[in-house]
This record gives C-alpha cells, structure tokens and sequence, in this order.
C-alpha cells in the first residue's frame, strides 16, 4: 500500500472518488478543496488557489482509475464475493476489459463469443499470485479512446485527426469531406507522452536552479541562527569569568539582545505591512478597473478615470526595495562593541 499512497488526497490522505487536480498539479478531494478554497492556499505548496472559478472541472482521471482498478485487486486479493457475474457461481476468471468474474463455463463462452475482441482474461489465482503492479500493468488499457462522433460512441478508435485534434473511428475518417491531416492513434498519445516527457526534462533542469536556491536560504537562516547562538555564548562565558560586579552588565547585554530582535520583529513587521498594504492598492486598482470594463457608463468612466489614473501612476512609480536597500534588523553592532568593551 505504500507504493501507490500519492493516489490519495494530499490534504487529507484519503481515497476519494472525485480527487481534483489544481493548477499548480497536486490532488485534493472536494472536502479538502472547499476547506483549503477559504484559505485561498494549497495545503502542500501554499500557491493560490482560484477563487473566481471554483472548484476546478479538471478531475484527476489517472488518480481515479487507479482507485478503482486497486479495489478489484483487493478484492481478489481478499477472495470476498468472487462470483460469477453471469450465473453467480463461484467466479474463477476476471476479464479486465468486461470488468467482470466468470466460472469456467462462462469463461469457455466468453472465449468464444470474444474471441475477435482484444480481450485480457486471467485466472484469478494468477492474479493473486501476482504484486498490484503487475495487476495494473495488466489492466491497462491502449484502446478505451471512443469515438468524438456522439453518434459512433460505442465505436473504437485507431486514427487521430491532426485538423480537428480529435479520435476519430475508421468510418469518421473514410466520411471526412476535408480531407484532414490523419494520423495512428497511438502514435499520437506515444506523442503527446514524450511531449511531457520533455516538459518534465526541462524542469528538471530549471529545478537545480531552485534547489540551490533553497539550499542557500536554509545555509542562510542556519547562519543566522548559529550567530545568534554564538553571541549568546561568548556573553555568557565572558560574563561567568567575572566576578558578581559585573553580573549586571551581563543582563543588560541580554536584554541588548532580546531589544534588538524585537525591534527587528517589529521593523520586518512594518515593512511587510507596507508592502502589503501596496499588495491590496494594486489588486483593488485592478478589480475596479476589471468591473468598470465590465459595468461603467460612460459617465462614470469620464468622472472617476482621472483619479483612478492618478492612483495607478502613483502604484506605478513605487517600486520594491532591494535587498542591498533594506535594513539589516536585529543588528548586533553594539552589543558586540559594549562586549569588546567589557
């Protein structure tokens, strides 16, 4: 069960039969999804969630076949309920492509019957014999594509139709009067694979970038903490090797300390209230602008343009500050120097 727990909700690492697959690509189920929508972030790597559009129609179909397709492994597994779908006697064989248990005689039948079709039927003790992985390679399915043709959905496709960017069964593709651009359905999903295949190579060489980037914060932020520990203990063995007529000097320095870090609290606080106070201008200048596009007469729009326009030129000229130009909080410069001093 290990192997194939990233089919579970990433909220809440639950199965669940409607998983959803955000914009920035992990899977959370409707619960998680409407809890995490008021948040406005994603549980695992807090990018924004959409608030405009919802809950996002993209179901994660890969996550929830493979759901499906485990239980009627456990359930093989288990030997619970295996009988036949036809005649509900013991069932000895599974079908893949019918889904469905059969005893030996329906077997003979379904054999017969099928014998042109394409379908994959095991022995159930094979299958239980057998890990979950190659259950799931076995079950997996090259043909299930169905016709775009509302008409032809029961038809299976073999042929892709560059023009239209639809599979198309054989008799679509005889009829078509456009004489589109047609090509193998399967090389067309064998193209479609190595595309993202190629995507993923990509980013994985833009991921370096990131991770050293991130090891860099994380030797940072130990950096700065080994200082600060490291300031602390140089004051605490220096003052110990004195007598109790410094101890006082020892708990001012202390205090030095805590006083800096809390006026480094309290300027990164004002900073990033600044900022974010810039933040909400921009995103309201861009609401009101969105729902005046939207809604305005013109008579509004001749009245409130001017000083909205001056607002905006106002958010345009201001500009992020830089790292070499913001402030350095909890500057330990003095309380080295009164040490130095002591």
């Amino acid at each position: 069960e290990d192997d194939f727990q990233f089919i579970l909700c990433e909220g809440c690492q639950q199965e669940s039969p409607n998983l959803k697959l955000l914009t920035c690509l992990h899977t959370l189920c409707p619960g998680c999804l409407s809890k995490y929508k008021s948040i406005g972030q994603c549980p695992v790597c807090q990018t924004a969630i959409p608030q405009a559009s919802g809950i996002p129609d993209m179901d994660n179909l890969l996550f929830i076949n493979l759901q499906a397709r485990l239980k009627f492994y456990k359930k093989i597994v288990d030997g619970v309920d295996l009988f036949c779908d036809n005649c509900k006697k013991a069932g000895e064989f599974w079908c893949s492509e019918c889904k469905e248990f059969l005893c030996f005689k329906c077997y003979e039948a379904h054999q017969h019957y099928l014998k042109e079709e394409n379908h994959e039927t095991k022995r159930v003790m094979d299958i239980r014999a057998g890990s979950a992985k190659d259950f799931l390679k076995d079950t997996r399915r090259t043909s299930n594509l169905s016709c775009s043709n509302p008409t032809h959905k029961s038809h299976n496709v073999s042929i892709y139709c560059k023009k239209c960017c639809k599979p198309l069964c054989c008799i679509c593709a005889l009829l078509d009067s456009h004489r589109a651009s047609f090509c193998d359905i399967r090389s067309e999903t064998r193209r479609r694979q190595e595309e993202l295949g190629t995507m993923t190579q990509e980013l994985k060489q833009k991921r370096s970038g990131f991770e050293a980037t991130y090891e860099a914060l994380q030797d940072e932020a130990a950096r700065l903490e080994r200082a600060q520990q490291e300031m602390r203990e140089l004051i605490r063995q220096r003052v110990e090797q004195l007598v109790q007529l410094i101890r006082q000097e020892e708990e001012e320095l202390l205090g030095l300390v805590e006083a800096r870090q809390e006026q480094g609290r309290r300027e990164l606080a004002k900073e990033l209230q600044r900022v974010e106070g810039v933040l909400r201008r921009m995103e309201a200048g861009e609401r009101l602008v969105e729902k005046m596009s939207l809604y305005a007469t013109e008579q509004e729009v001749m009245d409130m343009q001017p000083f909205i326009k001056d607002s905006l030129e106002e958010l345009q000229r201001l500009q992020p500050a830089a790292d070499r130009d913001r402030a350095q909080p909890g500057d330990l410069a003095e309380c080295r120097a009164r040490l130095q001093a002591l």
